[in-house]
């Protein structure tokens, strides 16, 4: 039997509505110091916070009388809906065949009623129903706030992913904060749900061992002040707080244009392609009205589970206090589109022998274990821990009993 994994095709709603480098950059001079020079150490917290782990397939066994399950048309959550009474037959809940997870938002119904969540001040997001998108205030005097949604995932340099977006600005303005005059940036893009929400977490510090940003993959725009230009800036941040940025100058994100964003990674070649549109027209920089690309061959790996709007807080900055910076915008995000790898595929699962196996098609950089469970409340390691091959995977219970019991392959990314 064969059911749909809520877990692999992730639709949040139904349907979407249809130069030369002759200035500065806010991401050049002293800045550089804040916004990616060179890289800090990793911490044993980095460490712990990579050990992330899902639950990605579950096992239920059912009489080959009954063959009772759940209705396929119900979504089954990862723990499961209730156990069959009989105890010879394997049957699978979670299978799909397809192996990327999209999460398509268009904002038609209320986000925080559909997995959407704030993190910081609430104040900052607002669905608007009537024009179906989500206003955001991005507000650098306020502390960090995300309103985010999580990708089911882990996403790293050997995982090919995309995120695109609509992006209006109605307005923005720099030196909004006191003693802070320079430019500082707004975000859209992927972070770490245990880095995000460190207290001690400062965008505005650059590399820091103790107060930097880690973990984060963002396009970044940064308004012009008197001295620098406005910059389209693709960031990403690794797991040691290493900056890597494609610096695109002069180029502005103009008030009330409609702008459309669209990031794609490949992991075969490690970069970064960022493309924009504006009211529906290539915007990027001459001659070919495009953005640069951002190689991370030579850059360190990175861990990020949530999509999020971002606004970063100016609180704690680093360097001369002449570059300290602050932003003030207000702008609209629409028809957002994430496709992630999923963390395994092709599930299947069969008793012979009085040895259960689960097989199925893993990934590379992932590990797997099999777990047993007679009540969903404790689960029992029944099974190695096998590292990914992105081939066929076998794992297998050898004490397997004939009670009934049910299964589920735990998939860490270390």
């Amino acid at each position: 039997m064969t059911f749909p994994n809520p877990m692999q095709v992730r639709r949040i709603r139904s349907g979407v509505r249809n130069v030369p480098h002759a200035s500065p950059s806010p991401l050049n001079g002293e800045r550089v110091g804040v916004r990616g020079e060179n890289a800090g150490g990793s911490t044993e917290e980095d460490k712990a916070n990579e050990d992330r782990c899902f639950f990605r397939c579950l096992l239920y066994r059912a009489s080959a009388r009954s063959r009772n399950h759940p209705s396929p048309s119900i979504p089954l959550p990862v723990e499961g809906r209730g156990k069959s009474k009989f105890a010879t037959v394997v049957a699978l809940f979670l299978t799909a065949a397809v192996h990327a997870a999209t999460i398509l938002e268009d904002f038609s119904s209320d986000p925080l009623q559909r997995g959407w969540n704030i993190f910081g001040d609430t104040n900052l997001f607002h669905w608007n129903a009537t024009n179906q998108n989500l206003e955001v205030t991005w507000d650098s005097s306020r502390t960090n706030s995300y309103f985010q949604f999580p990708l089911g995932t882990i996403l790293s340099k050997s995982d090919d992913f995309s995120l695109a977006f609509d992006l209006r600005v109605r307005d923005i303005a720099i030196g909004t904060s006191s003693n802070k005059p320079y430019t500082f940036e707004i975000a859209i893009g992927f972070l770490n749900s245990i880095n995000s929400t460190n207290t001690n977490y400062f965008r505005g510090t650059g590399i820091n061992a103790t107060y930097g940003v880690r973990n984060a993959v963002e396009f970044d725009y940064f308004p012009a002040t008197a001295t620098v230009s406005e910059t389209f800036a693709p960031t990403v941040i690794s797991t040691n707080n290493r900056v890597a940025f494609s610096d695109n100058h002069p180029l502005e994100l103009t008030a009330n244009d409609l702008f459309h964003i669209a990031m794609t990674y490949t992991a075969s070649n490690q970069t970064l392609k960022t493309m924009a549109t504006r009211n529906g027209v290539p915007y990027g920089l001459p001659p070919t009205d495009a953005l640069k690309d951002l190689v991370l061959t030579a850059h360190p790996d990175f861990r990020v589970d949530r999509v999020a709007i971002i606004n970063y807080s100016d609180a704690l900055q680093a360097g001369s206090q002449q570059f300290w910076g602050s932003v003030l915008a207000h702008g609209t995000v629409d028809n957002l589109l994430v496709t992630v790898p999923d963390s395994l595929n092709d599930v299947a699962g069969a008793k012979s022998n009085s040895i259960f196996r689960a097989t199925f098609t893993s990934r590379m950089n992932w590990l797997y274990s099999l777990e047993r469970s007679t009540d969903f409340a404790t689960w029992t390691v029944a099974s190695g821990t096998n590292a990914g091959t992105g081939t066929t995977l076998i794992l297998a219970d050898t004490n397997a009993t004939d009670n009934a019991a049910f299964y589920r392959v735990r998939a860490v990314k270390p």
